[in-house]
């Protein structure tokens, strides 16, 4: 069993039954006793404003027969704060029958229009990431075609350019323009994976050519260049997602998508947690652990040593205590790796700090 194996597992023992003590239902004393909800509110940030562990937000509702998903509540909801016949403290809602909105259609045509939940995460702050930033192999970047020029000789391009690329596999769909921006390694040193950049937004221009495609740049955050690959638009965010505690999963912070050494709230970081192993809406907490101790004759951290002599004296290795210093968000999970939002920080957060149950 490697190291960070052997960490992992250790961590596991110390932590879950923590986890498991930490079930009970605190509401916070500045929870409002009744809440409306209002257009813009996130499911995040109400089970926020209630909960120190908003991740325990479906608890909340456990009594109420009422509501079938506790994820999806409506803007105009009136939110209570009740005590239940076990004198727990519990959500209740109340609910107008909704009226359907009427949408009209550019040729004039009425139609109805069902109400949307409130969306579970802050999409405003974790939209540029999603569509921005992916993680792909090696491989499956490989296959995908890329730009090769155009016509008036440029070496850099932007919106509303013409561009010939590789011919794509399908002729129809929008299209993204991407570029990777650098290598993923786990905390061992293996390559999990491309940490690539979103360029451009595009779209196929129809043409008869046969081994090439022409496209026009719609949209070009940053300069397209040759050698920049053409793949599918990315889809902007999950259509549904659930606010869960991890519970057995156990990973690294390996990088974040900014090339800081140094984080803290509200940035983006990767996990070597896969989609098998993480889903978007998932809570993790950050733990740090130090480097471990030596006790000798004078204690002294692994590596520290003032003479050859000591380095042939030295006595237990004492691994300390994985201490916890923040929150993370999954908030959309690859096959090898996935992103998350710092939501909570005690300490500046860095590589190599572990993630587990909140």
């Amino acid at each position: 069993m490697t190291s960070n194996k052997l960490i992992r597992s250790l961590l596991l023992l110390v932590l879950l039954p923590i986890y498991s003590f930490a079930q009970s239902i605190l509401v916070k004393d500045t929870a409002p006793e009744v809440y409306i909800v209002q257009k813009g509110d996130t499911l995040w940030g109400i089970s926020n404003m209630y909960l120190d562990k908003p991740w325990q937000w479906p608890e909340l509702w456990r009594t109420n027969t009422y509501i079938t998903n506790p994820h999806l509540i409506y803007p105009g909801d009136e939110l209570r704060l009740v005590k239940n016949e076990k004198g727990e403290t519990v959500l209740k809602v109340k609910r107008e029958t909704a009226k359907p909105e009427i949408k009209l259609s550019p040729e004039g045509v009425k139609s109805l229009k069902a109400a949307n939940p409130i969306p579970a995460l802050p999409w405003s702050v974790i939209k540029p990431y999603i569509e921005n930033e992916m993680i792909m192999t090696q491989q499956v970047y490989d296959r995908y075609p890329y730009v090769l020029g155009n016509e008036e000789g440029a070496v850099r391009y932007t919106t509303d350019n013409l561009i010939l690329g590789k011919a794509a596999r399908r002729s129809k769909e929008n299209l993204s323009i991407v570029r990777k921006q650098n290598e993923l390694f786990d905390m061992e040193g293996n390559f999990i994976g491309l940490q690539v950049r979103y360029l451009a937004k595009a779209k196929l221009v129809d043409t008869e050519l046969n081994n090439q495609a022409l496209i026009r740049i719609l949209e070009a955050n940053l300069e397209v260049k040759r050698g920049d690959k053409i793949i599918p638009a990315v889809t902007a965010e999950p259509s549904e997602v659930m606010l869960v505690a991890a519970e057995n999963q156990t990973g690294f912070i390996i990088d974040d998508l900014e090339q800081h050494n140094l984080l803290g709230k509200y940035n983006v970081v990767v996990l070597d947690l896969g989609s098998d192993q993480v889903s978007a809406g998932m809570v993790m907490g950050i733990y740090s652990q130090g480097p471990r101790i030596v006790d000798g004759k004078q204690p002294k951290y692994e590596g520290e040593s003032d003479t050859i002599r000591s380095a042939f004296s030295q006595g237990d290795e004492i691994s300390q205590p994985a201490l916890k210093v923040g929150e993370v968000l999954v908030f959309k999970a690859f096959d090898t790796a996935s992103y998350a939002l710092i939501t909570k920080s005690a300490k500046v957060i860095k590589r190599g700090m572990i993630v587990a149950n909140p």
